[in-house]
């Protein structure tokens, strides 16, 4: 009988993305990775740059992590030198791409081994590329350009397949594979969402409604802003926090659209954090409000599976995570956000809301070892 070591039957695989920061498609990323079965894959995480805040979670965890330490947008040939240079040295049996930089590089190096198999990870959907530059319009023209050479496009959201089936994707090379929540991770804990809310001056008798993202248009925290001020007018009761960080000049944006709108004493503006299971047991309500280009959303399984209740825009597939647990209003729209909240506030004090179905819901159909399963098939 033929032995076959090990490490011979074990695949290769690179993951590549843009940072290691807080973000949704980075945080899926680190889940996924550190639940692959080590005996049947062999994985290295590539990332353009260097010092990104989710870093240590690979490393405690024993993941190799290759930053190739890119020193700006125009840093092109000593980064794609080391780049090619590092996988190369891999040699990876399959070369997964995360957005979509990543996505059209790892083509590049399929002109260099043609035997790697080439994936994909498509995280989007209906993106309005008027807010982005030329260079990332340009770099979604090229992405679905060069979609007939690759070998699997994941896609995770239903409403991120139709999207890019309209702009040129094949069909055939598509498949759409749900995020999965750690439930483990994110799980109810009273004692922590309290000392959280004690860290930010927040009585237990207070509503705290949360949005939680990066600042970015996409987000449309403008529209979080005018629903809380149209939630003011009725409720004295309540305050509002928003979680995630960005460029400086949008910040600054929004604080003074807070002042304009009288609620600026009302929202709390905490930057990203690292503790976020703790972060949504502080809150009462989660608000996903973006305008475009949400494919599944991270916030609203994460608040979910902390039985936090959500009101969501129908934008991509947030509607479909709710179900029937939570509350969809239309995009760009602050009066059907302020109802939404309205809507959840009554059935909390009234106790009618089972907040014990909104766990189960992303227990029994956005698990991790759903996404595993999926997504291990899809490696081979």
């Amino acid at each position: 009988m033929l032995f076959i070591p090990l490490n011979a039957m074990r695949k290769k695989v690179a993951f590549m993305i843009r940072d290691l920061n807080y973000g949704g498609a980075q945080r899926q990323l680190i889940t996924l990775v550190k639940e692959l079965d080590k005996k049947r894959f062999d994985v290295t995480v590539l990332c353009f740059y260097s010092d990104g805040l989710l870093e240590n979670d690979l490393n405690e965890n024993g993941i190799p992590v290759i930053c190739l330490e890119k020193r700006d947008r125009w840093d092109v040939f000593s980064f794609l030198w080391q780049l090619f240079r590092h996988l190369k040295q891999i040699h990876p049996d399959v070369l997964h791409g995360y957005l979509s930089e990543s996505n059209v590089l790892t083509l590049c190096f399929k002109l260099l081994s043609p035997s790697t198999r080439i994936i994909w990870g498509i995280r989007d959907s209906n993106m309005s590329l008027e807010h982005y530059d030329w260079l990332d319009r340009l770099i979604f023209e090229l992405e679905c350009w060069l979609s007939r050479f690759v070998d699997l496009a994941i896609v995770n959201s239903h409403a991120g397949r139709t999207y890019h089936l309209a702009h040129g994707f094949p069909d055939t090379k598509m498949v759409v594979i749900p995020n999965g929540i750690d439930t483990e991770r994110f799980k109810p804990d009273r004692s922590a969402g309290a000392a959280i809310r004690s860290e930010w001056g927040i009585s237990e008798d207070t509503i705290l409604i949360g949005l939680v993202g990066r600042l970015d248009p996409m987000k449309d925290h403008p529209t979080f802003l005018k629903a809380a001020a149209l939630l003011c007018k009725e409720k004295r009761d309540v305050h509002f926090v928003c979680i995630g960080s960005g460029p400086q000049n949008y910040a600054q944006e929004l604080l003074h659209l807070a002042n304009e709108l009288g609620v600026a004493e009302k929202i709390l503006w905490v930057g990203g954090r690292g503790d976020m299971p703790a972060v949504y047991n502080a809150l009462n309500i989660v608000c996903s409000t973006s305008a475009y280009g949400e494919g599944f959303a991270n916030v609203i399984g994460e608040a979910m599976a902390c039985k936090v209740p959500c009101v969501v825009t129908d934008v991509g597939d947030s509607a479909r995570i709710v179900g029937n647990t939570g509350i969809v209003v239309p995009a760009t729209h602050p009066e059907a956000v302020k109802q939404g909240i309205m809507s959840l506030i009554e059935t909390l004090q009234t106790g009618s809301y089972f907040k014990n179905s909104i766990r189960q819901r992303i227990v029994a159909q956005f698990s991790v070892s759903q996404l595993l399963l999926k997504t291990q098939t899809a490696l081979f």
